[in-house]
């Protein structure tokens, strides 16, 4: 018996139990289902994390006082840390031969910026920055100028807008000259920044940056600073990180023998970490399609013992007139193997279905891991298999008479 006369004869029997195929193939369809639709939904999630934490450049890297992924309480080691100062920075700044620029800001969250009757919602975040912030994140001008040395050296009263703050307060007017407040503190705009667009959905153009002295004065310096510092050259990234390391552990009088007591990462360290965060939540949604898929094997076998008892007259009728145990075998393996597949093609249509929706719900962009259809099927395609020999062998081994005779 060829392939062909397998496969039709194993679709007529299917066709004939269509609601009893269909429920047994119920464990290969959640299992295929959420193979797909979980990974459509990390690589989704990957994709934008690695387009969000792509804000520093090729030749840029960040120091900061705290891990800049935590999930959780920050561990003790961490807390104990010392704050990273402005002066650690400026150092860093006159003793690296390979930085360009140095740039050190600091962050507060929650405030209020009023221009006359005008005011904006209580979430404007406050940036207070040195000069060099501008060079090191990018950041640009529209209208006036930036921060300079000399207004972080005389702790000077100026402010840089963000665009939303501009369209709240100043719809129909430049604010260049204008003098704004920041709770109980003038400050005068001496510049808009250019659209900085949304970082994790949040707006990077709510904020308003005034010099870092400044900033300490109206809000405290008992708090780390962060530390950006462009490269002169993207090819000796790694040893200008070993420069700035060397740098900041002497500042910070850090032990031969100890680990840094700061944190230094790069766009890619970033992606790095999240995509091994990721990898552990990907193995336990495989694991878990496992499971389903193996009770789906389970339903495979059971239904199939059930196929052989109903059809053991048929199967004795075929070995009468000729029919070999290979031909019962593989007939009944063929319809196993169907069966599974049955399943993953549902549950691939049911994942690619979530994985489209959860690009149209969310802010993830729609991605269809093509290596988790083919492990889907292949899957099926192993479970048929393995959970339908036992049932093919003792269709193949019934003895031609016994069946003739069984009722």
């Amino acid at each position: 018996m060829n392939f062909k006369a397998s496969f039709a004869i194993s679709i007529d029997a299917l066709r004939s139990n269509k609601m009893r195929s269909i429920l047994t193939t119920l464990g290969i369809i959640i299992g295929v289902a959420t193979i797909i639709g979980m990974m459509s939904i990390i690589q989704g999630l990957q994709n934008f994390m690695s387009k969000e934490l792509s804000v520093l450049g090729s030749n840029t890297f960040q120091i900061q006082k705290d891990p800049p992924i935590q999930f959780g309480r920050l561990d003790e080691r961490y807390r104990n840390r010392k704050d990273i100062t402005l002066n650690q920075a400026l150092a860093i700044k006159e003793r690296s031969k390979l930085a360009k620029s140095v740039g050190a800001e600091t962050w507060n969250w929650g405030q209020v910026i009023r221009y006359g009757e005008n005011k904006t919602n209580p979430d404007v975040v406050t940036l207070g920055v040195t000069q060099d912030f501008q060079v090191a994140n990018n950041y640009f001008i529209s209208d006036g100028r930036f921060i300079s040395d000399s207004d972080v050296e005389y702790n000077r009263p100026v402010i840089v807008l963000g665009l939303d703050i501009v369209e709240r307060l100043f719809p129909h007017s430049s604010p260049i000259g204008e003098y704004v407040r920041l709770g109980a503190n003038k400050f005068k705009v001496i510049g808009v920044s250019e659209k900085q667009g949304a970082l994790f959905g949040q707006s990077r153009d709510n904020r308003v940056l005034i010099p870092i002295t400044t900033f300490q004065k109206i809000f405290g310096s008992r708090r780390s600073i962060d530390i950006t510092i462009q490269v002169k050259d993207a090819d000796r990234m790694e040893a200008a990180i070993e420069e700035v390391t060397g740098i900041l552990r002497i500042l910070r009088k850090v032990p031969p023998d100890r680990p840094n007591d700061f944190e230094i990462f790069t766009s890619e360290t970033l992606i790095g970490t999240f995509n091994d965060m990721s990898r552990g939540v990907k193995i336990g949604a495989i694991f878990i399609a496992a499971i389903s898929l193996v009770v789906g094997g389970i339903g495979i076998m059971n239904i199939m013992l059930v196929s052989v008892t109903e059809r053991t007259r048929e199967i004795g009728i075929r070995k009468a007139v000729g029919a070999r145990r290979l031909h019962i075998l593989w007939q009944f393996l063929v319809e196993a193997v169907i069966l599974g597949n049955l399943g993953g093609l549902i549950g691939i249509i049911i994942g690619v279905f979530i994985g489209v929706m959860a690009g149209k719900l969310s802010p993830l962009p729609t991605a269809i891991p093509i290596w988790a259809v083919f492990l889907g099927l292949g899957f099926c395609s192993i479970v048929g298999i393995i959970f339908g020999v036992y049932p093919a062998s003792k269709a193949a081994r019934l003895d031609p008479i016994d069946a003739l005779r069984y009722e």
